[in-house]
């Protein structure tokens, strides 16, 4: 237990002091013109409170992934504690600060549009396609995951709530973000972290021992550390698809000092949130083997929710489990639209411009509700780490641009480089290689792409470029 207080406290230290050093190496400056206020349409650009930003940005962001990816990371037993840690605090919250700050500095332009002024037109062009193709899956993943959460509480079938979903999912696309999303969302942001609150109280007071960390591979299937752990716990340290959704809140902020809260420290709450659903999943079946036996994520979550809290008390937990992810769903389809309409240059303030761009992506949508979910999650954690990876490379640009010390995001940008090259030169659903070509290629890609940025941040430090 005392590995999880440890990485708790490392978490808060985290926020208090490395979220300081990120934000002072930016640059904040509360005196700049916010795109909340110069752009404001009453549709996108909405000032919103630091607190409800917070909240938005928060269950924006979260989903399943701190959850559902938590309880499967924890097959690698309490190793994956010292990714949720070192993940959130070096790499995903400097992703999310970033992606949300340099949104900012370019009138709340969405993923794909930054990675253009940094990593240039092609770049651009790629991510544009890549992202709302990742979006579409989250948007999928979040329809089929709760829906299937929902049928176990209701029994009602998961068909039905699938419609349900996708009614309410294509409401909260098209209406101006003020109608429902920050409405709503910091409600149900709050709830999240009370169930999370409540599941790891019950945890200690009904005596169950969270193991402490160690380096050993406990995977039932021997399954490699890496890369898989840093793929399967993407949204609890570092997760591509926060890079999409920073801007929706970059577009409502009113000074950029709100920054660090929104941005680097939801980043570390949902960190603190994955830590408990992972520390809960191992206590509670006490080995990873048992756990590995009681299903897939969704019926873990049920369970432990159940046994722990009570009928009632399961029920909320579980409800606010389904709660996070369609408010990350509805977002995914939302920064799709906006992603959209950035490239193509259609003004939003229009109805039916909205839903020029809506109904192509919600009829591609549903047709995917239709395939296999396991195979849309696999593609999805590849991609979405994939996409982390360029928007930290991206950030890493910026900052050498403007002479800063880029270390803070080209570190990071290399390992997760190598996370994902090699991964997908090894995974099932990737070529399928031995360990033996995978690791060294993902692990030289990563070198050479760290020496060429050095090289050209030098040209540009001596202004030969």
């Amino acid at each position: 237990m005392i590995s999880f207080f440890l990485s708790i406290i490392a978490l808060i230290l985290g926020y208090m002091f490395y979220g300081k050093f990120v934000e002072k190496i930016f640059g904040a400056d509360a005196s700049k013109a916010t795109p909340a206020v110069t752009m404001a349409d009453g549709v996108d650009f909405v000032p919103i409170d630091t607190k409800r930003a917070f909240l938005i940005q928060f269950l924006n962001i979260a989903g399943l992934g701190p959850i559902f990816g938590a309880v499967a990371g924890a097959y690698w037993g309490p190793s994956a504690f010292l990714w949720i840690v070192l993940g959130s605090i070096f790499a995903g919250a400097t992703h999310d600060y970033f992606s949300g700050m340099l949104s900012i500095r370019h009138n709340g332009e969405t993923f794909a549009e930054i990675v253009g002024h940094y990593l240039g037109t092609s770049a651009k062009n790629v991510m544009r396609i890549f992202s709302v193709i990742l979006l579409i899956l989250v948007g999928v993943v979040f329809i089929n995951g709760p829906a299937g959460l929902l049928e176990n509480i209701t029994g009602i079938p998961t068909l039905i709530w699938v419609g349900i979903i996708i009614i309410y999912y294509i409401l909260a696309t098209v209406l101006p973000i003020d109608k429902v999303i920050a409405k709503f969302y910091p409600i149900f942001g709050a709830a999240l972290l009370i169930m999370g609150v409540g599941i790891i109280v019950a945890i200690f007071v009904k005596g169950y021992t969270i193991p402490e960390i160690q380096f050993n591979n406990l995977h039932p299937t021997g399954k490699a550390i890496f890369p898989y752990l840093f793929i399967t716990i993407a949204c609890g340290a570092i997760s591509g698809f926060h890079a999409t959704q920073s801007p929706l809140m970059a577009r409502c902020m009113s000074n950029e000092s709100q920054g660090r809260k929104i941005f680097y420290g939801a980043m570390i709450t949902e960190g603190v949130i994955a830590l408990i659903w992972a520390a809960a999943a191992m206590a509670f079946f006490g080995s990873t083997q048992a756990l590995s036996e009681a299903g897939a994520a969704a019926v873990v979550v049920n369970t432990i929710s159940v046994s722990l809290l009570g009928t009632f008390g399961g029920a909320l937990a579980v409800l606010g489990v389904v709660a996070c992810p369609i408010t990350s769903g509805d977002t995914a389809f939302r920064s799709a639209r906006l992603a959209i309409a950035d490239a193509i240059k259609l003004n939003q303030t229009k109805y039916r411009n909205r839903f020029i761009i809506a109904i192509p992506l919600f009829a591609i949508g549903i047709s995917l509700c239709f395939i296999d979910f396991a195979i849309i999650w696999r593609y999805f954690a590849w991609a979405n780490q994939t996409l982390a990876m360029v928007m930290l490379w991206t950030a890493a640009s910026f900052l050498a641009k403007n002479k800063k010390f880029h270390y803070i995001c080209s570190i990071p940008a290399a390992f997760m480089t190598a996370v994902t090259v090699t991964y997908i030169f090894i995974a099932p659903e990737g070529l399928k290689l031995s360990t033996n070509i995978g690791y060294p290629v993902g692990i030289t890609t990563a070198i050479v792409a760290f020496i060429y940025f050095l090289y050209k941040s030098f040209l540009l430090k001596n202004r030969k470029i």
